[in-house]
């Protein structure tokens, strides 16, 4: 019976632990992923989560659960979705190429547009008039002066009025050309206002890095978008939103409208070009100066553009995408950014190029290239046999 007594005890203290230990477990609070497991990280290159692209049915997440919580104290970006997406969008015919369309692209500064009425009203009709004359003269010479009609041949080798003329209408035509192509050479290159946005545009191999000296030192690195067949899986690829292809970046640059920009270029490491054909803006980037011009976007938009100096293997992967919005767009952008506006009418801070000047200036990017990598232009180089098609380094360079 003591046996049966000891026995019996032990089970229903048995027992008695088991049920506490079950109650425990269920009163126990559930591990939050970050500390028992790693949340999946979102896809850094495919589209913004809770965009249409990102959806398989094509739907839009709302704002509240498609971007993450803001930090406190910082300002949204004025010109992405609250999911990331770029809110201003490529137009067709504006600011980009277009197929099947003829002539220079729309302008949309008052240079530009000074360059297409001179091209269009003048050079074009001018150059037209030439053609067709000669066609002409060639034509009637061809038929009013062949052996069957003409075979006896003159031997005039002199005629005074034939002399004069081709030599004063030429003369002529291109003192007719010079006085707006002067007028519009001393606009292109006008001082910048004081009250003007500086936008320094730093060439690279092959990317570009700006900076905004006036603005609390703002800078932005930006490289071409790869298509999606190009990228890793999880990495960022390019979509109809960010631009055509070839010509989007990661990083727009914002310029706000109708205020005047003094665009300053040089270069890290060789020749570019900093180019935008809507602008009438083509100002190389050397290595140890500064150029110098100026412009005014008139129309809000995103505009594209290109290096277009040869400046080696990869030189056809440097677009260059600006969001052209209002005043008080840019400045909540720069805000956004870390950067301040500065004072109405108050001097730039960046050194004005000078004619033949290679002195640093107080915003020069430092020797190290900035946020993107310098390429030692001075080693070097090591002979290659393959050929140019051969060339692995693909479409842009995201991944610097």
């Amino acid at each position: 019976m003591a046996g049966l007594g000891l026995s019996g005890l032990k089970l229903v203290l048995l027992g008695a632990g088991l049920a506490l230990a079950g109650i425990g477990h269920a009163a126990a609070p559930a591990v939050p992923p970050s500390a028992g497991t790693q949340a999946a990280a979102p896809q850094v290159g495919a589209p913004p989560p809770g965009s249409a692209e990102a959806q398989p049915d094509g739907s839009v997440t709302p704002p509240a659960t498609a971007g993450a919580a803001q930090p406190a104290g910082a300002v949204a970006d004025p010109t992405l979705n609250p999911d990331g997406s770029p809110k201003l969008r490529p137009t067709e015919n504006k600011g980009q190429p277009s197929p099947r369309v003829l002539g220079i692209q729309n302008q949309v500064t008052p240079n530009g547009e000074e360059a297409a009425r001179f091209h269009n009203n003048l050079l074009m009709p001018v150059i037209t008039l030439i053609v067709l004359l000669v066609l002409a003269l060639l034509v009637w010479v061809v038929i009013r002066y062949r052996a069957a009609a003409h075979p006896n041949p003159s031997r005039t080798s002199h005629n005074t009025t034939i002399e004069i003329l081709w030599t004063a209408v030429p003369v002529l035509i291109l003192a007719v050309f010079a006085v707006p192509s002067i007028r519009l050479l001393a606009h292109q290159f006008k001082p910048a206002p004081d009250n003007a946005v500086t936008l320094k545009a730093i060439g690279n191999q092959w990317f570009w890095t700006y900076e905004y000296p006036d603005n609390g030192g703002v800078s932005v690195t930006a490289n071409m978008l790869k298509e999606r067949d190009q990228v890793a899986p999880g990495q960022r690829y390019r979509t109809d939103a960010d631009g055509p292809r070839l010509l989007a970046t990661d990083n727009r640059i914002v310029l706000p409208v109708g205020v005047p920009i003094r665009l300053i270029t040089t270069a890290n490491d060789v020749i570019h070009s900093w180019a935008i054909p809507s602008f009438w803006v083509k100002l190389d980037a050397i290595p140890g100066r500064l150029n110098e011009t100026s412009f005014t976007i008139k129309e809000p938009g995103v505009y594209f553009g290109q290096c277009s100096e040869l400046c080696g293997a990869r030189h056809a992967y440097m677009p260059i995408a600006i969001d052209a919005v209002p005043p008080a767009e840019f400045a909540a952008w720069i805000r956004a950014k870390g950067g301040t506006m500065p004072g109405a009418a108050q001097p730039s801070a960046a050194a004005p190029a000078q004619p033949s000047s290679d002195r640093v200036d107080d915003t020069a990017t430092p020797p190290t290239g900035g946020d993107g990598p310098t390429v030692n232009a001075t080693e070097t180089a090591t002979p290659v046999t393959q050929g140019a098609t051969g060339n692995p380094a693909g479409a842009g360079n995201v991944d610097q």
